[in-house]
């Protein structure tokens, strides 16, 4: 595989749509030819103090370019902050001030090094560029769009059908978000699905502006931890980056299995064969803790696994109503254990119902029939066969 194709692979893992891939392909070439970097934006603007794991998606795209040696620019949108990104919305968004932007805009910095790396990242604002343009600059800026492609956006023809407001300034959000484009001389944007009209708008006022347009790629909008719906704080289904560590280990445990290897595949640079090959939950598991440990470090991480497993086991197995069982400390089959713990009739059914699934010991699945119990002094052994058998067997050294 050549470097072009190694760095397209990595750059299209997780994306819905590149514009023009060919496009990208002799950007790349280019780049290498010429030992320059590719500039690479992706704006956000900061309408609320936290960030969550629906916005990384992006972020983690960025890195990825940042991994093959591009120079990654993280546009907050404090100007476009002020207008209110119309992407997806039915009515118009309340404007922000200046000073709740600039508030939000603080957390972002300290969130997005949990990622990034700060030394190759440049942060900048769009308010740079756009205070200083003067009113006959933005005239001319608005000249290049007219009133009816604005209204080819689906939010705004909805809108528009519905007889729902659309306020002048709305407008002029895309044209600004396209502009950035313009002032930082992006080679490459990324932006979800529902940025797509915009990330277009910056192709065609470079086009204007005699630059070369900028390559789009476009990122999936990450569903929340209830598998329907976007990601969001209103909706309640998000897990944000300072979320205690407990509490994001267990919002990752709570997402169904087939949600978690999206969040591999968006979030991760994991190979998703050998996440399958694992058992679901040891694969939750994985992906709870490398997550926690991302955003904190391994040693929150292992607490908040370790605090997982204990509530776990206390919600799944009911200690006080389970039989109980003394045997001789030393190591012993787990089919001669669940035998004499009565939660099999004999050795042969133990064996069965291990090679069918249906035994945990400690909370861990067990299907090898051959499996040995170690058998420690004055340790207990939770042991559970199907749904509703249980057994607590406390091995004791011998008097």
């Amino acid at each position: 595989m050549g470097e072009v194709e190694r760095q397209l692979s990595l750059i299209a893992r997780g994306s819905v749509e590149i514009i023009q891939t060919k496009e990208l392909e002799e950007k790349l070439a280019a780049a290498l030819k010429d030992r320059r970097k590719l500039r690479v934006k992706a704006g956000f603007d900061p309408t609320a103090p936290d960030l969550h794991l629906g916005h990384t998606v992006l972020i983690h795209k960025l890195k990825h370019f940042q991994d093959l040696g591009h120079e990654v620019i993280f546009l907050i949108g404090d100007f476009t902050g002020m207008i209110g990104d119309p992407s997806g919305v039915s009515e118009t968004r309340k404007s922000l001030t200046k000073e709740e932007v600039r508030q939000n805009a603080k957390t972002y910095e300290r969130q997005i090094f949990k990622i990034l790396n700060p030394e190759l990242t440049t942060i900048d604002f769009n308010s740079r560029w756009m205070n200083r343009m003067t009113a006959e600059q933005l005239i001319h800026l608005s000249a290049h769009y007219s009133v009816a492609r604005m209204l080819e956006r689906d939010d705004f023809h909805k809108r528009h059908h519905d007889q729902k407001p659309i306020s002048i300034h709305e407008f002029l959000y895309p044209l600004v978000q396209g502009y950035d484009s313009v002032a930082l001389e992006a080679d490459v944007e990324l932006g979800g699905t529902d940025q797509k009209f915009n990330l277009l708008v910056g192709r065609e006022l470079q086009r204007v502006y005699g630059q070369s347009p900028q390559v789009v790629l476009t990122m999936p909008l990450l569903e929340g931890t209830d598998g329907v719906r976007k990601m969001s704080k209103s909706l309640g289904n998000y897990i944000a980056l300072e979320d205690p560590p407990g509490e994001m280990f267990g919002k990752i445990m709570s997402i169904s299995d087939q949600l978690m290897l999206r969040y591999y595949e968006l979030l991760t640079t994991e190979d998703l064969p050998s996440v399958k090959a694992l058992h679901p939950m040891e694969a939750k598991l994985n992906l709870a803790y490398s997550t926690v440990a991302r955003y904190y470090n391994n040693a929150a991480a292992a607490d908040a696994r370790a605090e997982f497993r204990q509530k776990f086991h206390d919600r799944e197995f009911p200690v006080e109503s389970a039989e109980r069982k003394t045997l001789p400390a030393e190591p012993t089959p787990l089919v001669a254990v669940l035998a004499k713990a009565g939660l099999a009739s004999s050795k042969t059914e133990a064996r069965r119902l291990i090679a069918q699934g249906g035994v945990e010991v400690d909370g861990e699945k067990v299907t090898d029939g051959d499996h040995l119990v170690s058998g420690e002094p004055g340790r207990d052994y939770r042991l559970k066969v199907g749904k509703k058998r249980f057994a607590v067997v406390r091995f004791e050294a011998k008097t």
